[in-house]
């Protein structure tokens, strides 16, 4: 085989005698610690945090050889989402009726329209935008962009509806 493989024989009786080396040792047992501590967190915990709940339990190890070890074995943190609370709980004298039952179908262009806030995280912080969406047509007809949550947004969005002819008179708007 060594002949095949153009090898010499004396490399392959180093190779088949070799022991481990004590740093190879101590990189199989640190690699075990944290592989258990990285999915004791559910995959949450990055190789600082690893290395700090190892710290924790006073095992001697570097942030370097901790994220060396994460990286040689596809170990990577998942990112927490941002969460941020918009809805706050109002009045409950104030709670408007339902006026589309929860049908979310219409017979006629603008005369049932529905709508929602959605957030959207930027370099230069949180953007708004408010959408005002025909059942009958599926189309977005009103749409309004800031980076605050206040009233005057969603008045905005259904004025550009009303502006541009896609609201019919008594029209209903229902939104959470």
């Amino acid at each position: 085989m060594c002949r095949q493989l153009d090898v010499p024989r004396s490399s392959y009786y180093r190779w088949r005698d070799a022991t481990d080396t004590p740093t190879t040792i101590r990189h199989r047992e640190l690699t075990d610690q944290v592989k258990t501590m990285f999915h004791s967190s559910d995959g949450i915990f990055g190789h600082r945090m690893v290395h700090t709940k190892l710290a924790a339990d006073g095992v001697a190890v570097s942030v370097g050889t901790v994220a060396t070890i994460m990286t040689e074995n596809g170990w990577a943190a998942k990112r927490m989402r941002a969460f941020k609370r918009t809805t706050i709980p109002s009045d409950p004298d104030k709670v408007f009726k339902d006026l589309i039952f929860r049908d979310f179908t219409a017979e006629t262009p603008g005369t049932r329209m529905v709508g929602d806030i959605t957030y959207l995280r930027t370099g230069e912080g949180w953007l708004y935008l408010v959408t005002v969406i025909d059942l009958c047509t599926r189309m977005v007809v009103g749409w309004a962009m800031a980076d605050h949550m206040r009233a005057s947004l969603c008045v905005g969005a259904l004025e550009m509806a009303r502006d541009k002819g896609y609201l019919q008179p008594n029209a209903i708007f229902h939104s959470d």
